[in-house]
């Protein structure tokens, strides 16, 4: 790991103890609550914040306290997967070896015998078929949504990374939220906005017109992996 790679990492682990997730706000390890947005802040101290910064040192950066969680539900998911493909395997290979015991003589079940010049035809469950998307409904796209020019609007803020060694970062949490079905997601510099606290880039999702449209939305976009998200106006 280069000098330059490490400074940024110990300058992420400084902020991610000395600000608030939420809006970025200095903090201090004793404090509870942001004076700023009123959120709950993270502990600074224990296992958990130990944890974290470990995280931000070998990575470089970090998604939130609910990754833990997150990798806890993967673990006894994987694990009920390999045990269902096991239980599956072994029936099927039961199936197969299947033996009628007749008059004390071992025979198998007769194989299902097609005339000749006929195929079998197979019945097509149509109900469980994809259904096309309905006309003018939102598709997710790529993570690359530009906000649009000289419009004020309101949003959801996903995350929010320094502008310092960020925008990778950033980029990469809004391609990961667009493929987790999240519509209109983009990345802004927050220091072109005047409602945005200058030095950091943005993750944000949706665009609209009201505080009361992104309020609703807000739900999905926690569902979706980002605990931390809010609503926040988008003006210059």
């Amino acid at each position: 790991m280069t000098t330059s790679a490490t400074s940024h990492r110990k300058f992420a682990i400084a902020a991610t103890d000395g600000t608030c997730p939420r809006c970025g706000a200095t903090r201090t390890p004793d404090q509870n609550y942001c004076l700023e947005c009123g959120d709950a802040l993270p502990v600074v101290s224990g296992r958990l914040a130990a944890a974290r910064r470990r995280w931000i040192g070998r990575i470089g950066w970090y998604p939130g306290d609910w990754v833990w969680l997150s990798l806890a539900a993967l673990v006894v998911a994987a694990a009920g997967a390999a045990v269902a493909i096991a239980v599956s395997e072994h029936r099927h290979a039961a199936h197969r070896s299947f033996e009628t015991v007749a008059g004390g003589i071992s025979v198998r079940e007769p194989a299902i015998q097609v005339p000749t010049g006929q195929t079998p035809t197979t019945k097509v469950d149509t109900s469980k078929l994809p259904t096309a998307p309905e006309p003018g409904a939102p598709t997710p796209g790529n993570g690359r949504t530009a906000w649009p020019a000289n419009q004020t609007g309101w949003t959801i803020v996903l995350v929010s990374y320094p502008k310092t060694f960020g925008h990778p970062q950033a980029l990469d949490t809004a391609s990961k939220a667009a493929k987790k079905g999240l519509n209109q997601v983009g990345v802004v510099d927050s220091s072109s906005y005047a409602s945005l606290q200058p030095g950091y880039y943005v993750v944000f999702a949706g665009i609209y017109a009201s505080r009361a449209e992104a309020d609703a939305a807000v739900g999905t976009a926690r569902q979706a992996g980002f605990p931390g998200a809010y609503s926040r106006e988008i003006a210059r």
